[in-house]
């Protein structure tokens, strides 16, 4: 059975999508849609996570709607860099 969804997808470019979603009630994922399993290098230190999709769900994908980009003044201003700033860095002291 596909429990399907709309969601708005940023890449490439912004469109909605239809989608299918994990079972909730899965017993092996617990309705997350796969088993994460971490992993560590050869000093025993973490090195990742390997994600094992479940087969509860199906990863897929449908375009139904590009949705056009916002005009510049509707976008919302980056609040991570100094706009007045040489490339995005302040040459002010910290004081």
């Amino acid at each position: 059975m596909i429990r399907l969804r709309i969601k708005v997808t940023p890449c490439p470019r912004r469109a909605l999508t239809l989608s299918d979603t994990p079972r909730p009630d899965c017993p092996d994922c617990r309705g997350e849609g796969g088993i994460a399993h971490d992993y560590g290098d050869h000093t025993g230190e973490y090195a990742g996570t390997y994600w094992e999709p479940c087969p509860c769900w199906t990863q897929w994908a449908v375009i139904l709607l590009p949705l056009p980009h916002l005009p510049r003044w509707m976008r919302r201003p980056r609040r991570d860099s100094d706009p007045w700033a040489p490339a995005g860095y302040s040459n002010e002291p910290p004081f």
